[in-house]
């Protein structure tokens, strides 16, 4: 998987289309969750779909798919963004669940607050209607180095 991914990742880059990245990912393409920079800034969208829905009462988007979304946002961000070898490997993430995600689409923007050799620390904020109101928000880190690269551990 992820050689082909990144094939298609550079296929993405030599055509400026980041939403192919989305097509690249079987579960991406379950979840209806698809890079896009339409506005010049980079972008996920989670398209609401009903299988979305947890708390049937509210209604509310369940807070495992909102993590997921969370996740592939900072790994579009880290595929389009950084020089990356191989595809990014989570290695912890922490999910902060600030109000309850209607049943509307979901918007997440990521960037990368630290860079080392090995590992990237990425801040991830999803919203709705307005982005001064995120429905969460995420800390994650990734390894982003080769498995045949030697270890400093």
């Amino acid at each position: 998987m992820s050689r082909g991914l990144m094939k298609h990742l550079a296929e993405a880059r030599k055509q400026g289309d980041v939403g192919r990245l989305g097509e690249a990912i079987p579960y991406a393409r379950w979840m209806r969750i698809a890079p896009e920079n339409g506005t010049g800034e980079l972008l996920t969208r989670m398209r609401y779909h009903e299988s979305l829905i947890g708390n049937t009462f509210l209604p509310a988007i369940h807070g495992g798919t909102l993590g997921a979304m969370l996740e592939m946002a900072a790994i579009f961000h880290l595929l389009w963004e950084i020089e990356a070898e191989t595809v990014p490997k989570i290695v912890n993430i922490t999910v902060d669940y600030l109000r309850s995600a209607r049943p509307h689409d979901v918007i997440a923007s990521a960037k990368v607050t630290k860079q080392g050799r090995r590992m990237v620390n990425v801040f991830v904020e999803a919203w709705q209607d307005d982005r001064s109101k995120p429905v969460a928000t995420a800390q994650a880190h990734f390894l982003v180095t080769a498995d045949d690269e030697p270890s400093a551990l």
